[in-house]
Parts: structure tokens; sequence; C-alpha cells
């Protein structure tokens, strides 16, 4: 598992290269304020949004997640502590006002990206 990437995994870095075309200026691998060893995606600080690109299998997609059958029980509980620690780190950050945004690897960077922009410039909008 030490070997599996934690940052720039091929659905975040085309979801941050559309933003950047698209004129958006954002912070990545930010630390999770109060939360050792966890850490934002994309983040835009000032207007308090974070967002995460979860893979499939680790944080467990409704569609995708699969069950890997050698050492079952240990991967099981596993990939259920990924889950529990993803639903405590929403909360805490909503906790302390800020949006937070959860897209799979699978979703299309296009859409994903436009769903940011819309977001990003709601907020600006308002500021």
């Amino acid at each position: 598992m030490s070997r599996q990437g934690r940052r720039d995994t091929a659905p975040e870095v085309a979801v941050r290269r559309l933003l950047h075309a698209a004129g958006l200026r954002f912070r990545v691998n930010v630390p999770v304020p109060g939360m050792p060893r966890r850490s934002i995606d994309i983040v835009f600080p000032r207007l308090k949004i974070a967002i995460f690109m979860d893979g499939c299998f680790w944080h467990g997609c409704p569609q995708h997640a699969t069950q890997p059958k050698s050492n079952a029980e240990w991967w099981r509980n596993k990939l259920d502590k990924n889950m529990a620690r993803d639903l405590e780190t929403t909360e805490h950050l909503r906790d302390a006002g800020w949006t937070v945004l959860r897209f799979w690897e699978h979703e299309v960077p296009v859409e994903t990206a436009r769903t940011v922009q819309e977001l990003v410039a709601r907020r600006r909008s308002k500021a």
C-alpha cells in the first residue's frame, strides 16, 4: 500500500488542468486543519472550498468498489475505516464553515471541473 499514489492521480490532474485552463487558481494537497495525516486534494482557501477526488476502490464507490477475496476480513475493515475517515473529514470541514465537494475517479473530468467552476463563480459573486 505504501506504493499507492496519494496525490497527483490521473483524474485529479485532469480536473486541475481544466480548472487552471479556465483561469482558476487553487492550492493542492493542503493539510486538513486540525486533522493530522489528512489532506484536501484541491483547495480554494479564501472561498473555503475543499475538493476531494476519491478512488473507487479505496473509498468504496457504490458502482465500482470491489471486495478482495484474499484476506477479505482485513480488507473489509481497512476499506470501512477509509469510508468512516472520509465522513469524519467532511463533517469536520463543514463544521468549520467549508463547502466540501467529493467526486469519484470515474466521473468525467469536464463535468467535475464545470461543477467546481460554477460553485467558485457563485461564491465570488456573493463576495
